[in-house]
């Protein structure tokens, strides 16, 4: 299901390691194993052998914390320290780390040092414990050793539109798509290699079955996951694309929508270094034939919008984001224009609309949200691959805006 109900409701290198004849065979995480394709560069390891390692016990008075950032290319990176449970207790207490900033796109060689300073926990459902303690996730923004944010930091672009407006209590539903292929990168998921699938796009959407659904493991685990880090996941479903998949995170406030959601892809990312299955966030993987690409449909609303008389509210938002398309498709994702261009349930990357329950529109107001009067409206131009506090945050500061903006048509249909 969408967000709607949410904001309603509130390795061939292993023989190389592989014991000579002669010798007695050792239990190893690369004995008797089936080796993946050669074109990998990866094997399988054995989970018992993992399993045996991961079964010791942690020290009672330490905590690992992996710290996550989002690097140049807006794709997470993340490394692990040993901390004293005292400094996990809240953000504020977590000590401040650095990196190589030269080694991710974020700094020059000769002064490669980066500051990372935490901004959120996550428990961490890799390294789950039994102690009583919880091993913790923690996204970071980014800093050059005199405090300033770096040009990448684009959460600290986004808290400039965030600040002051609390008492909005904005909320973000972000509706997730990804793709999942298989490690050449160039199969998605119950694609025949080197070929399409037999039957067009229909049969797939919230799909059951062999013949239909691929992918539903590893979703299944990212959702797992989520939960029991905190994150405010609220469903997933099979996309329209055989091998796209989607989760829902939200309703988030504020900024924490773009913590989580950045949290989220982490999560996922890891979850599929597990199955060995390779995600794209691209917004159009497969250009060639009728296939839908991947979005990331933000959710929005605030106080006044989920108050009698909503609607007029959300509609003059509405206005003053047309009035701005541009300046929000220039920061709504990398290959947009790929996937908006009119067909396949998305409006023109050209042109700004907004309807009823139009799915063909830039922005599409729900019919409950039209029925009560109040509620939310959902972006759909955002892409896959968009960064989520660079969309809140021009959202944000877009519909705050105290200016006189033109009415637009709707196009909605007479009936539903």
């Amino acid at each position: 299901m969408k967000l709607a109900v949410a904001f309603l409701a509130t390795i061939g290198a292993a023989a190389a390691f592989a014991p000579a004849a002669n010798t007695v065979a050792r239990t190893s995480a690369l004995n008797m194993v089936q080796v993946l394709d050669l074109k990998t560069g990866q094997s399988q390891l054995d989970t018992s052998v993992v399993d045996r390692f991961n079964a010791l016990p942690y020290p009672d008075d330490k905590v690992l914390a992996e710290y996550v950032w989002v690097d140049a290319k807006g794709e997470c990176r993340s490394k692990t320290r040993t901390l004293p449970v005292a400094r996990t207790e809240a953000v504020d207490k977590l000590p401040r780390w650095n990196f190589d900033g030269s080694s991710t796109g974020q700094a020059p060689g000769d002064d490669s040092e980066v500051i990372l300073r935490p901004c959120r926990i996550f428990k961490d459902p890799f390294r789950p414990r039994s102690d009583g303690l919880d091993n913790i996730l923690v996204m970071c923004d980014t800093y050059t050793p005199a405090g300033e944010a770096l040009p990448t930091n684009t959460r600290a672009i986004a808290a400039q539109a965030f600040d002051g407006k609390e008492d909005e209590e904005v909320w973000f539903g972000l509706e997730q798509e990804f793709t999942l292929f298989n490690l050449d990168q160039r199969t998605p998921l119950g694609w025949p290699k080197n070929g399409v699938p037999s039957r067009p796009q229909g049969p797939y959407y919230c799909s059951a079955g062999p013949e239909n659904s691929f992918g539903r493991a590893v979703t299944d685990a990212m959702y797992r996951c989520c939960l029991y880090a905190g994150i405010e996941i609220s469903g997933t479903n099979g996309e329209v694309m055989p091998g796209q998949q989607e989760y829902q995170v939200g309703p988030c406030v504020g900024i924490d929508a773009g913590d989580q959601l950045f949290m989220s892809r982490y999560i996922l990312q890891r979850v599929c270094e597990e199955f060995q299955v390779y995600c794209t966030l691209h917004p159009k993987p497969i250009v060639e034939g009728d296939w839908n690409g991947a979005g990331m449909h933000t959710n929005v609303s605030t106080k006044s919008m989920r108050e009698a008389g909503g609607l007029d509210i959300i509609k003059k938002a509405i206005y003053k984001l047309g009035a701005k398309h541009q300046e929000h498709i220039a920061i709504y994702g990398e290959g947009n224009e790929l996937r908006l261009t009119g067909k396949f349930e998305t409006a023109s990357i050209n042109d700004f609309s907004f309807g009823v329950a139009n799915r063909g529109a830039s922005v599409r107001i729900g019919r409950d949200t039209e029925a009560e009067g109040c509620g939310y409206f959902e972006d759909r131009r955002p892409s896959s691959n968009a960064d989520p506090y660079l969309v809140t945050g021009k959202i944000m500061a877009t519909i705050m805006e105290d200016v006189e903006v033109p009415e637009i048509a709707p196009l909605d249909r007479e009936e539903a």
